[in-house]
């Protein structure tokens, strides 16, 4: 993040918004100037990616789903505009920790213990970390003791558009961002690619959130993708990995996404405008989801 810290500091910080007397290196500064960098970063990702993927990507006719709610793209948006000023703070902590230099982050290729393989291998390591790390704290708040208070609201979105991507409660949201913050504290990681994979990986967040179903056929039961995820807000209990399906098959609760087998959203959908579920013109749903929905409301 002291890239990017730099930069505003050296572009509109100092020229423009502080006194020159003020060091760009002095810590209250610095925390000041990371508070609204990054709550604007996150701001601008959100609302940029999450309106190109909703626009050129996501189906609009999921909105005729009978569990798509009444104006809720705008309380997905609502949600998460309230929600990334908290997330911020906590992560505004870490990014100051990176910035005075205690965290294993380098700049140049040359300080790799490896060369450009070691910054290659960082990048998987990186995304099977965070992968096996989110996993588990996903599947911790789905505890009862925790769940209705902490990450209830994120699964109000049944049939989730880009923009529920981001709207969590503060501390859930936190949470499951934890893993992208302690690996550069855990491996060496260069500067730049760090930077990319945050910015990917918030990307990736917006685009299981999207969908849009389309994966490689020798990839369906590997990445969890859209598909996935989606099953994981309808269903609750399955699906809770970020990027792949390993730890949901090693933890017991991967399930096969039901739009690869005629029965997701879409085609519930397209079985609705043709008449062929006549019960759903009463708003009855799917027996499963509602049973999953009585189960997880108790």
């Amino acid at each position: 993040m002291d890239l990017v810290l730099n930069y505003v500091d050296s572009n509109f910080f100092t020229p423009y918004v502080y006194p020159a007397t003020w060091p760009e290196d002095e810590p209250f500064r610095q925390i000041i100037s990371l508070l609204v960098v990054t709550n604007l970063g996150a701001l601008v990702l959100y609302l940029l990616f999450g309106t190109l993927s909703y626009y050129f990507v996501f189906d609009h006719s999921l909105k005729q789903h009978p569990q798509f709610l009444e104006n809720q793209v705008q309380l997905e948006i609502k949600y998460a505009i309230q929600s990334l000023p908290w997330i911020s703070i906590p992560t505004v902590g870490l990014f100051f920790a990176e910035v005075r230099g205690y965290s294993r982050l380098y700049d140049n290729i040359e300080d790799s213990p490896y060369g450009w393989f070691g910054v290659i291998l960082s990048m998987l390591s990186f995304l099977f970390f965070t992968d096996m790390c989110i996993y588990w704290i996903h599947r911790f708040l789905h505890h009862k003791l925790v769940y209705k208070r902490l990450h209830k609201p994120h699964h109000r979105w049944k049939v989730a558009t880009p923009f529920a991507s981001h709207a969590f409660h503060p501390v859930d949201g936190f949470l499951q961002s934890i893993p992208y913050h302690i690996y550069p504290f855990l491996f060496p990681l260069h500067k730049v690619t760090y930077l990319g994979l945050y910015i990917a990986v918030n990307v990736w967040t917006i685009s299981i959130h999207d969908g849009d179903y389309r994966v490689p056929d020798f990839l369906k039961h590997i990445i969890n993708g859209s598909a996935h995820h989606t099953d994981h807000h309808l269903y609750f209990d399955y699906n809770y990995g970020q990027y792949f399906t390993l730890w949901d098959k090693i933890g017991g609760s991967y399930k096969n996404p039901s739009s690869f087998e005629g029965k997701g959203p879409h085609d519930y959908v397209k079985k609705l405008k043709s008449g062929e579920l006549a019960n759903i013109k009463n708003g009855h749903m799917d027996e499963e989801v509602v049973k999953k929905d009585s189960l997880k409301n108790k």
